[in-house]
């Protein structure tokens, strides 16, 4: 019998401490207004000192977990997403693993920077239709701000830490778009985009981890036309229209790249989730955090379609859509 997999809880985590723009302002040279008026970014969270990616993605899976009474004991497969892990290896996974209880299965992490949380998605979601699992978790994790140039008022003012994380599990394949659970996922990646966003540093080049460089310029074009581009992918991969997607949750990297695809899809803005203003870019955890915020609060409801996308350093992108 064929699966698919169906979302069964969200989870997230954010850290206590919050940056605002005025607080950066103080010591760079800029302002909330030239911030909030390029990004739409107005806050960040900031991990505390020694608070790692693997504390993150643990929280916000343990709360995913507890909310449907799940432990990690119920668990098949990790797969976690980040550009930050705690440790060149093992797996940052393997951590939340052990921290979980989960003594089956198999955890590993991904690297797709931004779009690590699609990435992730797509393997546990191959896993499950697959049979090689039965309940996955999905996480995106982020410490981006050991990462960054604090005097590089291009870059610091952009990102933030937090986790979320989803429970996917296997049920009977119902076919059609109408059915619950995720409906495809759409990879893509252009290396000779390489330099246009990476990391100044690495095992084998400096032997430390160095800094976000950016062409910020460049990423926005190519962000516009690649997000069209595999918004159209998912949509037609399904035969859908789109007028039928309830929700846009996309990456939330900049306010006018996700301005510009809610308007290519028709939809008006209360229709698209916007967590940038307070979470800031947090790489592979903004998609998970966005879908734990709408989902929480009651404004993503079961059947309804959800359409996310994403791009990051790679060049990467892709899509999800799924049945909620």
């Amino acid at each position: 019998m064929p699966f698919r997999s169906l979302v069964r809880a969200c989870g997230a985590y954010l850290p206590q401490r919050v940056m605002t723009n005025d607080e950066l302002a103080a010591r760079l040279d800029t302002s909330n207004d030239w911030i909030v008026q390029r990004t739409g970014i107005r806050q960040r969270h900031i991990a505390a000192d020694g608070e790692t990616t693997s504390d993150l993605a643990t929280v916000a899976a343990e709360r995913a977990l507890a909310s449907i009474g799940m432990t990690g004991a119920d668990l098949d497969l990790i797969v976690l997403a980040t550009a930050t892990p705690d440790h060149t290896f093992p797996a940052t996974a393997a951590k939340v693993q052990a921290r979980l209880g989960m003594r089956r299965g198999a955890a590993f992490d991904v690297q797709a920077v931004c779009t690590g949380f699609i990435y992730a998605l797509s393997v546990a979601d191959n896993a499950i239709r697959t049979g090689q699992a039965k309940r996955a978790l999905v996480i995106g994790a982020e410490t981006f701000s050991r990462i960054l140039d604090w005097n590089d008022r291009g870059t610091c003012v952009l990102f933030g830490d937090g986790a979320g994380a989803l429970v996917l599990e296997a049920v009977p394949d119902e076919g059609g778009s109408a059915a619950r659970g995720v409906l495809s996922t759409h990879l893509h990646s252009d290396g000779t985009g390489y330099e246009l966003l990476y990391v100044d540093g690495g095992p084998s080049t400096s032997g430390v981890a160095g800094h976000v460089r950016m062409e910020g310029h460049e990423i926005f074009r190519h962000a516009v036309q690649r997000l069209a581009e595999v918004v159209d992918e998912a949509l037609t991969a399904n035969r859908l229209k789109a007028d039928a997607v309830d929700w846009l949750v996309p990456h939330q990297a900049n306010r006018r790249i996700i301005d510009a695809m809610g308007k290519r899809l028709g939809l008006p803005p209360e229709k698209v989730v916007i967590t940038i203003d307070r979470h800031a870019n947090t790489s592979a955890a903004s998609v998970p955090l966005a879908l734990a915020e709408a989902s929480a609060d009651g404004r993503i409801r079961a059947g309804q379609l959800v359409l996310m996308e994403a791009m990051g350093g790679g060049l990467t992108w892709g899509a999800a859509l799924v049945r909620w």
